[in-house]
């Protein structure tokens, strides 16, 4: 072999298969591009199929994207178990799909809350309910969360956001103790601020880049998230952790310092 040429067998997730849904494009794209780089096999779920079949199509390893609506039970359930008739089983979720509007609560319309609590945790019940037989089939596994700062702290302008994903946070925190003893780990990453195309169409025109450069500044490390730094806190949970679950981790600049 020659120097400096890793062996496959090496890779950590080798042989591994994963779930990201919302992996079309942002932080989930990102996702799944860090967990195919350790040999991960890609399942995308995401509404955006053609999204999810190009962001497939581009990762290092094998890889395939399905449409499927979070919010729909029966077709992340269907999504899910053709991972397990194309690949044999699965071994990690990583529940990213995720929407906001940034507005007042006092402007909010009802059926904005519905949208925002169907997407943000509904849809990461439909997931894990769906996923949980096939990673207890398979002896043990992880599941990752991706919920938000907003979720620990509250955020001005996405308060029913910011509900949605403290009870993420909740949730991660209960099924990691059902989950324990079938050998499943369950933990969640917090993101602050994070360039991604989401972020820009919330937050265009003059006051979206008032907004940004607000939260630049107030970053300590005055500068927004980028998606592959998200995806590196991901890729922890997913391979280097082996007796952690139940965690919450902030990958914030320093925004956030909750304990």
């Amino acid at each position: 072999m020659e120097v400096g040429t890793p062996a496959l067998a090496a890779q950590p997730l080798s042989g591994r298969v994963v779930v990201v849904t919302g992996a079309a494009s942002g932080i989930g794209a990102a996702i799944a591009t860090d967990l195919s780089a350790l040999g991960a096999t890609i399942v995308i779920i995401d509404r955006d199929a053609g999204g999810a079949e190009k962001t497939a199509s581009n990762l290092p390893g094998p890889a395939l994207g399905l449409a499927a609506d979070v919010r729909e039970y029966n077709a992340v359930r269907d999504a899910v178990r053709r991972t397990r008739d194309e690949f044999g089983g699965l071994d990690l979720l990583v529940n990213n799909a995720g929407w906001d509007r940034m507005q007042p609560f006092l402007d909010n319309d009802p059926a904005l809350w519905d949208t925002l609590l169907d997407i943000n945790i509904k849809g990461v019940f439909n997931a894990t309910h769906s996923a949980l037989p096939l990673l207890i089939e398979r002896g043990g596994g992880r599941i990752v969360n991706i919920a938000s700062d907003a979720g620990r702290v509250g955020s001005s302008g996405e308060v029913a956001y910011s509900a949605c994903k403290g009870a993420v946070i909740a949730f991660t925190k209960a099924v990691a103790r059902e989950a324990a003893r079938h050998g499943i780990a369950v933990n969640c990453v917090c993101p602050g601020p994070t360039d991604t195309p989401l972020l820009r169409s919330m937050l265009d025109g003059e006051t979206g880049d008032k907004i940004i450069r607000a939260m630049t500044k107030a970053t300590p490390m005055r500068r927004l998230a980028e998606p592959d730094e998200i995806a590196s806190a991901v890729a922890f949970f997913a391979s280097a952790s082996t007796f952690i679950t139940g965690q919450v981790l902030s990958v914030s600049g320093g925004l956030t310092m909750a304990g």
